[in-house]
């Protein structure tokens, strides 16, 4: 076997030593950071933007969010920072832990089980983050 690299990881390993040399904080920089900069909505400011606020007969802010999570879920849940957030904010929205398992189980009949697989994946780390704040 051979230890060559693809071009893309030489490509990404360049990008990373050129990172440090320019500040070499960001040898430790995460991504994730920047979710907790974004605060989690209220439910109801939630509800006024996206719930009934819009359509006083319509959806509310729980099921327009679990329907949000569920077309994430269609997509692969390729998008880590949006699904994460949109699970804590589907949470605030009084969607229940089970209903989102639910939401993102239903999607693996049309997504397939990788998709659902690796949303679980993260919905758990927002769900199991919960706990931590809990104690």
């Amino acid at each position: 076997m051979s230890d060559a690299k693809t071009p893309f990881e030489l490509m990404m390993a360049q990008a990373q030593e050129m990172a440090k040399a320019f500040n070499p904080a960001l040898e430790t920089f995460n991504p994730k950071g920047f979710e907790k900069l974004w605060p989690t909505m209220p439910k109801d400011i939630m509800e006024l933007w996206f719930g009934k606020g819009v359509s006083k007969d319509g959806l509310d802010a729980k099921t327009r969010l679990l329907l949000t999570l569920a077309g994430l879920t269609m997509q692969g849940a390729q998008a880590d920072t949006p699904f994460r957030m949109t699970v804590r904010h589907a949470r605030e929205a009084g969607a229940t832990k089970d209903e989102i398992a639910e939401t993102i189980a239903q999607m693996s009949m049309f997504a397939g089980i990788p998709a659902m697989t690796r949303a679980m994946e993260l919905a758990r780390e927002v769900m199991d983050e919960e706990k931590d704040d809990e104690t």
